[in-house]
């Protein structure tokens, strides 16, 4: 019994320096191949989604390209879904997941994560005219929101009184009525924002104030510190040097948050 309760110790010693050596050298794996392999969504403009020619064009798909060429190796692209994404990750499929996935607890106990590299919020949006900076500031207004959506349930708890939250039935109706003026401001999310600013209006909604905040990470596989600390280096830098800037407010419409 206590033999093999030794071998079965060493065993599992052996698996635990197996994983972390292979982890370590992950980096050292992709510039090896010269392919870095990256997981990116094709249904959710504008983080990935295929233009007119069957090309994957969006957010993702351009801060994927960034780093591989950072990274002095090609790109792969691998459109997955919200559901397969991880997955494809652990199996080893893809070497990094770029698909506007968010940060939690139970995803942290599966994968590591990359410094935040993209804005994803609820807030409340609205032109320049209308002087909102908190949810005091509602009192009087006419705030537009897409029913059940996070952002009215969120809103009904901050909201005053005498604030009127008109609702719709989808983001389009949630849309038009901010276009159509039937409504002052908007709660919703900045990529619905973004999709108001993509079609010109005289009025143009900017953010006013944050409601809920759920940033974009990148995934990447445990036990991969050379990766993680490259692909962190990489952002580090090209937030200074304003290249991601530049791919956020080409499809968002909006610049890169100062606390991201």
């Amino acid at each position: 019994m206590k033999l093999s309760k030794l071998l079965l110790g060493l065993g599992a010693a052996a698996l635990a320096f197996a994983m972390q050596t292979a982890g370590a050298e992950a980096l050292d794996d992709v510039v090896k191949a010269g392919v870095l392999k990256v997981a990116v969504p094709q249904d959710f403009p504008p983080f990935g989604s295929v233009n007119a020619e069957m090309k994957p064009q969006g957010l993702d798909i351009d801060v994927a390209a960034l780093i591989a060429r950072k990274m002095g190796v090609k790109l792969e692209l691998v459109p997955v879904t919200s559901t397969n994404r991880v997955p494809y990750l652990q199996t080893r499929k893809v070497d990094l997941v770029i698909s506007s996935m968010g940060k939690n607890a139970e995803r942290e106990k599966a994968i590591d994560f990359s410094e935040a590299y993209a804005p994803f919020y609820n807030g409340v949006f609205g032109p320049a005219d209308q002087k909102v900076t908190g949810a005091a500031e509602l009192a009087g207004k006419t705030i537009g929101v897409t029913r059940g959506a996070v952002e009215d349930l969120e809103l009904s708890k901050i909201a005053p009184a005498t604030a009127t939250i008109k609702r719709y039935e989808d983001n389009n109706g949630t849309i038009s009525a901010f276009l159509s003026g039937q409504v002052q401001l908007v709660a919703t999310g900045n990529v619905v924002a973004a999709a108001i600013l993509a079609k010109n209006p005289p009025k143009k909604p900017e953010p006013k104030f944050l409601i809920k905040n759920s940033p974009c990470f990148i995934g990447l596989n445990k036990g991969e510190p050379k990766l993680q600390a490259k692909v962190n280096a990489i952002l580090a830098e090209v937030k200074k040097d304003g290249e991601l800037n530049a791919i956020t407010v080409k499809w968002l419409g909006m610049p890169l948050p100062a606390t991201l």
